[in-house]
């Protein structure tokens, strides 16, 4: 009904009116996009059959978005480090170029955390990105970009990053869907930072959109080939998944208590899930969670298999220069000399203290590994988990500082390497976006995918900002 040209250039309309309010999008190629348009529109003219052109090219002409970690061709490639100002990406990352494969067209590069290591997207590069429900909110990180850009409906597809809940947290604070896919399916190459040693398991690369129903087939092209090991063709009976929730993680001393409208969110699903598909939510008290903080830190600072250290966070704040020293940077930043955010220093300086205790580290990392037995054998093949996305709804610029661990609720499942689907639950009180994260066992993304797309039917899904 409309040309791809049409479409690509309402999107850029779009981006061009809410971006100086947003800051999300920090380049745009508006150019090239709108010729790449053209291109679709010629093609189509031309008349290949449209299985043909469903087959070879699904996502035809779909505008997205890409988060500036990932290597988009032209394109800047900081990840909001200043030492890295003029590096400019002269290749794309592999998912990108699986989208740009499948027909999908870039607007633009989006904004994240110094390092994508925080989860306020601000850096000494671009500036910060503010929350298109409430300007003066987060809209987390590290893909924050990603998650304003899409609520604010500037975009279709984002393509995020999760290496603790980067992914999940500026989808939940932004009222959009984002999935974290069951760990090594799809490739992370050609991001930066990338994962060495132990953290290659960690990290994971995945779609963010506004409609559920979208997150599946972005899923396919982004793993290629690993798609085989998901199990995306099966049809899932509702009625059949067993159930489980969780409603905090036992009362963890880092980590904020959950708010009581999420709490009350959450509550309501089970009382959906229960009335409507006449099944029991089994209710769990899984004690291991609560060190879900000490579990996610000790996993990330451990040595790999094949005893390779982990990369410290203060080499990669060098990047390959001289390393940074965070005590000095500190003294820097209090007067106003340091190129680095306050987070990135902080991070700096507790990366230090994690090491002095080793004895301590290999504890929490047979921890990890017993609660990765204990998850698995709770879901196994046909179970889905409701947790919270977050403790609080989106807070307040600068303020996570305070409360810096409480990214808990979403890094815990990056260590235990399952897949994860955030999906929004309309908006609180204060016309912020609710949410809760679905997670299943390892290769059952499905099961998540499946249950959001239910979920976004009977709460609604993503709501547009400023329609309340």
């Amino acid at each position: 009904q409309v040309t791809c040209i049409e479409v690509v250039e309402a999107y850029v309309e779009r981006i061009k009116e809410v971006n100086p309010l947003i800051n999300a999008v920090v380049k745009d190629r508006f150019e090239e996009a709108l010729q790449e348009a053209r291109q679709v529109d010629k093609l189509l003219s031309e008349g290949p059959s449209d299985d043909y052109l469903e087959e070879k090219y699904p996502l035809l002409g779909v505008p997205i978005t890409v988060k500036e970690a990932f290597s988009l061709q032209g394109m800047p490639n900081t990840s909001g480090l200043v030492s890295r100002r003029n590096v400019i990406a002269t290749s794309d990352a592999t998912v990108v170029s699986r989208l740009k494969q499948a027909g999908a067209i870039p607007l633009g590069v989006t904004n994240c955390s110094e390092l994508c290591m925080w989860y306020e997207s601000s850096n000494r590069v671009y500036g910060r990105t503010n929350n298109p429900y409430d300007l003066q909110r987060i809209v987390g990180g590290s893909s924050g970009g990603e998650g304003g850009v899409l609520a604010a409906a500037c975009s279709v597809i984002g393509v995020g990053s999760d290496i603790g809940g980067s992914i999940r947290m500026p989808a939940f604070f932004n009222g959009v869907f984002g999935h974290k896919p069951t760990t090594g399916v799809v490739p992370n190459d050609g991001q930066f930072p990338n994962a060495h040693g132990v953290r290659t398991s960690f990290l994971c690369t995945g779609p963010m959109c506004r409609y559920a129903e979208d997150l599946e087939p972005v899923l396919r092209v982004m793993a290629g080939p690993g798609v085989s090991k998901l199990k995306l063709n099966e049809k899932v009976s509702l009625e059949k998944i067993k159930f489980h929730c969780m409603d905090h993680d036992g009362g963890s001393v880092f980590v904020s208590p959950v708010d009581k409208e999420i709490l009350e969110a959450q509550k309501k699903v089970v009382e959906h899930i229960e009335s409507d598909l006449g099944v029991q939510v089994q209710r769990v008290a899984i004690h291991k969670m609560k060190y879900s903080f000490q579990i996610w830190s000790a996993m990330m600072s451990s040595k790999d298999s094949n005893g390779q250290e982990a990369q410290r966070f203060t080499d990669l704040l060098g990047d390959h220069g001289k390393p940074v020293w965070p005590l000095w940077e500190l003294m820097k930043w209090l007067v106003g000399m340091s190129s680095h955010t306050l987070p990135a220093i902080a991070l700096g300086l507790t990366e230090k203290l994690m090491n002095l205790n080793p004895s301590g580290n290999a504890k929490l990392v047979s921890m990890g590994k017993s609660l990765q037995e204990e998850m698995e054998a709770l879901l196994g093949q046909d179970g889905v988990l409701l947790y919270p996305s977050h403790p609080t709804i989106a807070p307040k610029h600068h303020s996570p500082i305070c409360m810096p661990f409480n990214f808990a609720y979403t890094a815990i499942f990056n260590v235990l390497g399952l897949p994860v689907t955030q999906c929004p639950l309309g908006l609180g009180s204060e016309g912020l976006p609710l949410g809760i994260q679905l997670v299943a066992a390892a290769y059952n993304d499905h099961l998540t995918l499946a249950v959001a797309q239910y979920l976004e039917n009977a709460f609604g899904g993503w709501v547009l900002p400023g329609k309340v």
